[in-house]
């Protein structure tokens, strides 16, 4: 991946984000462009354990502590592997507090190289504020992060993408099972008594939170999001893609009845479940239901950035800012666009041509100001299929689109985009489709309107080689017509594949379209910039 400047080309830079936390070590490689640009390349995760019996003796347990000295080994390898420049780690709450903490990072660094360092509880909470900023922008507000580890709980307070205040508290889900929830299923008096602490501990920034008013909730750990992942399943919904996925709180009260009133064996065969936090859900579901409960927000949203991602962009160097969502949008938007199309002329060029087309017609196929982003993102992403084949490019263009890890988008946005993006070609899906069935009906209209529209833009470079400079459109006998001016190029190609491709346009409006060579009356003006 590179990033393109006046001047040249600047390449990405290939790191690696090693989170040595008290549940599990992660560790993500992905190349960074300077403009903010992140293409994973590969993630390796390993639950260890390293909080287990830490927060009640102290001290690190020797056989979590080998297998974390195994796992970092691997992590090292692959780095290697991956021809990683930079690697950055980190440890988190277990590692921070445990007396031999200091001396098990000196061996870390001594047998695999990587220079691993102990952090702060308002490092770490700096690091997930970043991470979720640069994935979602955080506009608006005010919005409640809370990432839930092993050891420790972070909440960030933001409104407009800064951070109003940060807390970091000694409430991870490994330290509150091994000191309140003994048994299992736990027992009410046991519940009790951690509801309990947890009021104490949560009161004053809980009243905190309440005071600032209506929140939305972003959970940005793995814990947290596989609760949303619960909640999502009990609904019957597919949570291949976790980032943008929400959860009622009302969903969260009904699964900690269920969590609770459950043995591990039958929590583990609760739909959604991660198996490998079977042991921690209780804790995790009574946490979680009391924080949304006492902050009084009604839904929660998963982050799937978190610490590792924000270390990234440190290791990066980028500048840090306020939040915009809709610059993350777009940058998540040519980064795909990027790795499975190269320089895209012809997807920018489309791109360019269906929102003059949008500009003449929103009226009248009754789309609002909203709908323009969603057209240029599918017109720009809408032949990213062609990487895996041609003669089904359409379908699998929409295919990347839901699993690209777009970023700042909400689930049904993208189902939206992958759809227009699908129906640039053949027969966009019917009705009873089950991917169209999960769009409301407002937003089923739209993918249809902007999908007649995505058409003809791409019949209008047909020979992809951006020779209609400009459109312009007037009514004339009832008919819409669509002139086409390409200077001094032949553009009959596009003309033909146009008139061809009009017909679902016509429905939508109820009136002919006719699309024509625009004569020329003024001297050539130079062509507009087509916005990157």
């Amino acid at each position: 991946m590179t990033s393109h400047r006046q001047g040249g080309i600047m390449p990405a830079v290939r790191l690696a984000a090693i989170d040595v936390g008290s549940n599990s070590l992660h560790m993500l490689v992905a190349d960074v462009s300077p403009d903010g640009r992140i293409q994973v390349v590969d993630r390796l995760k390993e639950m260890v354990r390293l909080g287990h019996r830490t927060f009640t003796s102290g001290k690190l347990d020797r056989e979590a502590a080998e297998l974390a000295l195994r796992t970092l080994k691997t992590f090292e390898r692959l780095a290697r592997a991956r021809h990683v420049e930079r690697v950055g780690a980190v440890a988190t709450s277990a590692v921070r507090e445990a007396r031999n903490g200091a001396a098990f990072v000196r061996l870390l660094r001594r047998e695999t190289g990587i220079p691993v360092r102990i952090i702060s509880g308002p490092d770490e909470a700096r690091l997930i504020f970043r991470a979720a900023r640069h994935a979602l922008g955080l506009d608006g507000g005010p919005h409640l992060l809370v990432d839930v580890g092993g050891g420790s709980v972070e909440l960030v307070l933001v409104r407009d993408g800064r951070a109003l205040w940060m807390r970091s508290l000694p409430l991870g889900v490994a330290r509150l099972t091994e000191r309140f929830l003994i048994d299992d299923p736990p027992r009410t008096g046991q519940v009790r008594q951690l509801e309990k602490h947890l009021r104490r501990e949560l009161g004053e920034v809980l009243s905190r939170v309440r005071r600032a008013g209506t929140l939305r909730a972003i959970g940005t750990s793995g814990t947290v999001n596989a609760l949303v992942a619960m909640a999502s399943a009990a609904r019957g919904e597919d949570v291949a893609r976790l980032h943008g996925a929400r959860a009622r709180a009302a969903e969260i009260a009904r699964l900690r009845q269920r969590i609770l009133g459950a043995g591990a064996a039958r929590r583990a065969a609760l739909p959604g479940i991660d198996t490998k936090r079977v042991d921690l859900m209780p804790a995790a579901v009574v946490l979680l239901d009391f924080l949304l409960g006492q902050a009084r927000t009604p839904e929660l949203m998963a982050c799937t950035w978190a610490l590792r991602e924000g270390l990234l962009l440190d290791l990066a160097g980028l500048r840090s800012g306020p939040g915009d969502a809709a610059s993350v949008r777009r940058r998540s938007v040519e980064a795909l666009a990027e790795r499975f199309a190269g320089p895209n002329a012809h997807g920018r060029q489309v791109a360019r041509l269906a929102l003059a087309l949008f500009d003449a017609t929103a009226d009248e196929l009754r789309l609002p100001p909203s709908a323009r982003e969603p057209l240029e993102y599918a017109a720009l992403l809408h032949d990213i299929g062609h990487a895996i084949d041609h003669g089904r490019h359409h379908r699998h263009s929409a295919y990347l689109i839901r699993t690209g890890e777009l970023l700042g988008f909400e689930p049904l946005d993208i189902e939206m985009l992958a759809l227009v993006a699908r129906g640039h070609r053949k027969q966009l899906p019917s009705p009873s489709d089950p991917d169209v069935q999960v769009l409301p009906p407002p937003m089923r209209r739209r993918v249809r309107a902007l999908a007649a529209l995505l058409r003809v833009a791409d019949a209008l470079d047909r020979t992809q080689f951006s020779v209609v400079r400009s459109i312009r459109t007037s009514h004339r006998g009832g008919r819409l017509l669509i002139e086409v001016d390409s200077g001094k190029d032949n553009a009959e190609l596009e003309l033909w594949a146009a008139q061809r491709r009009v017909d679902l346009l016509a429905r939508l409006l109820d009136r002919p379209v006719l699309l024509r060579l625009r004569k020329r009356t003024t001297p050539e003006m130079p062509r507009a910039a087509i916005r990157t």
